[in-house]
């Protein structure tokens, strides 16, 4: 009775040993933050001690300029998109491909564990950015469709509001909205991936949402369509 216990238990853990080293593998990719490794590049600079104090692409462009901050945007995308497309198919040593375990949940396991790594990365003490780079990044493989309505939505809601937070959430929340719509045939998962991913992208921003309630978010006025105190093309020339 007890080896046969035994032998279950045994056929669990190699079951979910595929399934649980690449997720860690995705993490650890997901915790390469692209504002430390450019901060590193630049002498230093940590970014975290600076504006928002938040370490992603938008704290990059307002404390240290477009160049640095395209710089963390490609590292960060592109982490998400090595993570959803490399990761899944890698052959490790001593892990045997599961059959048992699904390639289309495997593969949205691992791009969940870089958005996770992102935010909570293990490298920098658990204190990354929002997310939104490396979600579309696992976008780009998982269903590229999806990028150009979702940065439409993300553009729509910023002139409108001038909040980055509230455009990247709004567009976020979108995403399961628009895969219902148009009713994209094969993607369950990908629909069920989209809407945690909504909710954890909110949760991640609450500090935006606080800030918001408050009335001490930095609003970019310059880029909203209706503001009235919005600047003319004769002031920018003065």
């Amino acid at each position: 009775m007890l080896q046969c216990h035994l032998n279950l238990y045994k056929k669990a853990f190699l079951r979910m040993l595929e399934l649980g080293s690449k997720f860690l593998i995705s993490y650890f990719i997901g915790s390469i933050m692209g504002s430390m490794v450019m901060g590193r590049l630049r002498g230093g600079v940590d970014i975290r001690t600076m504006g928002s104090g938040n370490a992603g692409g938008t704290n990059a462009l307002r404390t240290q300029g477009i160049a640095f901050a395209l710089g963390v945007m490609i590292i960060d995308v592109g982490k998400g998109v090595l993570a959803t497309a490399l990761v899944p198919g890698l052959e490790l040593p001593g892990v045997a491909e599961d059959p048992q375990v699904s390639r289309a949940w495997l593969t949205i396991a691992c791009a969940a564990a870089s958005v996770i790594g992102h935010v909570w990365p293990i490298w920098h003490g658990f204190r990354g950015g929002k997310g939104a780079a490396t979600l579309v990044g696992t976008l780009v493989v998982l269903k590229s469709a999806l990028i150009i309505p979702l940065l439409l939505i993300w553009a729509w809601m910023l002139v409108v509001s001038g909040y980055v937070g509230l455009a990247t959430m709004t567009a976020a929340v979108s995403m399961p909205i628009y895969l219902v719509i148009t009713r994209l045939p094969h993607d369950r998962e990908l629909l069920i991936y989209c809407s945690v991913m909504a909710i954890y992208l909110v949760y991640s921003h609450r500090s935006n949402i606080r800030r918001m309630r408050d009335g001490s978010e930095p609003k970019n006025t310059r880029l909203m369509v209706f503001h009235k105190n919005r600047p003319s093309v004769d002031d920018d020339a003065k």
